[in-house]
């Protein structure tokens, strides 16, 4: 079945699905976004924290009051990014094609024009990807990676500004380089350093894959072949009865830091299609289209509290 792609198509489809294709930006950032907390709808800056309060139930006294509340406020930031790009729309639709399952009178029903820009959609949010935890906002930049201030960076500033320090109790600093042989224990000594409030609940344990790897060898040669020892892959950390996910990801390689947190701590804000956010697709030349995009993102933690977050200060080998 022939199917012509036209650019008026393209950009007709643009306007009429513009604030359902802006947030799909999320689909290349899934393999990091299912381990964290997206926050749509943001522009530039939302206030994010916990609310403490020193409210508790003693012995009966009608006159004492207590109003001891304070909320420790963070800003969770995004930045407006632009990118031009030219493509071939007859290209990514034969990358598509190659890809569906559908075929006949099923890809009548298909529109096509908007799976063409989701495809190029996704290809951009990759690269925001990448940069989740190493981003370093340079307003000269002209890269994903000069876009916003990823977990990484935001971490090292916290360090630098003592507001996360091991005095606080939500920095761990390791005292060897971790290996495959001596991962299991390291990780281990990791989260139990933690506090016990965070200890209690469900975590994401942050990581590369090289650290990943090294944790599954060690592990291995460490209990052999004992019954409790199912399977070569390993979802949760020993010893955590199964509250402490090992998250590895390839946006962590070369990382300085672990994250131990809740999922709901590590927040991603993104506009979602609001008013700042653009989409168009114009024709410059003669066999390709240009897509102009306008988009905030931007990422940061919800509290930097020992009770829901422990950062991991690992020594990096040259």
């Amino acid at each position: 079945m022939a199917i012509t792609i036209t650019p008026e198509a393209l950009q007709k489809s643009a306007v009429k699905y513009r604030k359902e294709l802006l947030s799909m930006l999320v689909i290349g950032l899934n393999s990091s976004l299912q381990h964290m907390t997206p926050r749509l709808g943001v522009m530039y800056k939302e206030t994010v924290g916990e609310i403490f309060e020193n409210a508790e139930l003693g012995p009966y006294d009608p006159n004492r009051k207590n109003t001891d509340v304070s909320i420790v406020g963070r800003d969770l930031e995004t930045f407006l990014g632009s990118i031009i790009k030219e493509f071939d729309p007859n290209d990514v639709y034969q990358s598509i094609y190659g890809s569906l399952t559908l075929h006949g009178e099923g890809l009548k029903g298909v529109p096509i024009e908007k799976l063409i820009l989701a495809a190029v959609i996704k290809s951009i949010s990759q690269k925001m990807n990448m940069a989740l935890f190493t981003a370093t906002r340079n307003t000269a930049g002209t890269a994903s990676a000069d876009l916003f201030n990823g977990f990484d960076t935001i971490t090292k500033k916290e360090i630098t500004d003592a507001k996360v320090s091991v005095a606080l109790k939500n920095l761990f600093e390791f005292g060897e380089a971790i290996t495959a042989i001596n991962a299991v224990d390291q990780l281990k000594a990791y989260y139990r350093a933690a506090s016990d409030e965070l200890q209690s609940v469900p975590v994401k344990l942050f990581m590369s894959k090289d650290i990943y790897n090294a944790y599954v060898d060690d592990y291995q040669q460490t209990v052999g072949a004992v019954p409790y020892n199912r399977e070569f892959k390993k979802t949760f950390l020993e010893g955590s009865n199964d509250l402490c996910e090992l998250v590895a990801l390839p946006n962590k390689k070369g990382s300085a830091y672990l994250q131990l947190t809740p999922k709901s701590n590590m927040l991603v804000g993104m506009g979602a299609g609001n008013d700042l956010e653009k989409l168009s697709v114009d024709r410059f030349s003669a066999f390709q289209v240009t897509l102009s995009m306008a988009a905030v993102f931007g990422v940061q933690y919800e509290t930097i509290s020992p009770e829901r977050l422990l950062i991991g200060k690992l020594i990096v080998e040259p």
